[in-house]
């Protein structure tokens, strides 16, 4: 039987080595002028669940889209599909093949998750303690370190090549990682705003705080 881990079930990476001063203060500037400068943001992605072995528990891929502020959508194609949408007061996760939407909002939902980073308004030092990690290959990484542990993660980091994000890998207490690398990425494009609205369809489930 075939577990299936939903999405943004997180693992543990290899930590990454500190370079020196130069690509750290590039890693930090990248970062701010994501969340400064990046108002939407399109991409496709591949994700693979580790476990604390660095053993494979999952594959998948799908499409992102984020809105600023708070408004997302994660849609998953392989190997179930799953639509994640942030609408800015909820977050509504629709499981197709369960037949099934759950719903919370987002103070209560999916904590700092890295579709609410990616979308938020920026203030990275209110929720995180950043620190930048230098260079590994290609990549400059920059370091976030929740302050609020109650979203399940203990560790996030942001990969950025050529000053765009290239890949995030998320840590949880238990020693298992989300590795998402991202490709093919717009910033600052129109996205039509039905992206953000999630109607489940007749004969789904409907479970949480709907109100």
């Amino acid at each position: 039987m075939i577990m299936r881990i939903r999405a943004f079930t997180v693992g543990s990476l290899v930590v990454i080595a500190m370079l020196s001063w130069a690509p750290q203060v590039q890693a930090a500037d990248d970062l701010q002028r994501f969340f400064s400068d990046v108002q939407s943001y399109t991409a496709k992605f591949s994700q693979v669940v580790l476990d604390e072995s660095f053993n494979t528990l999952q594959e998948s891929s799908g499409t992102l889209w984020i809105q600023r502020p708070d408004k997302f959508r994660w849609d998953y194609d392989i190997p179930f599909e799953q639509h994640i949408v942030g609408d800015g007061e909820r977050i509504w996760v629709h499981d197709v093949e369960l037949q099934q939407v759950t719903v919370r909002r987002v103070s209560g939902g999916l904590g700092a998750t890295p579709a609410l980073l990616l979308a938020g308004r920026g203030k990275l030092e209110e929720n995180f303690s950043v620190n930048s990690l230098g260079s590994q290959g290609q990549l400059e990484w920059t370091q976030l370190i929740p302050k609020n542990k109650d979203g399940g993660y203990e560790e996030i980091r942001i990969g950025f090549e050529n000053g765009r994000i290239r890949m995030l890998e998320m840590i949880d207490g238990f020693g298992q990682t989300t590795r998402i690398v991202l490709r093919d990425a717009n910033e600052n494009v129109e996205i039509d705003a039905g992206k953000f609205v999630l109607e489940p369809p007749p004969g789904t489930d409907v479970v949480g705080e709907i109100r």
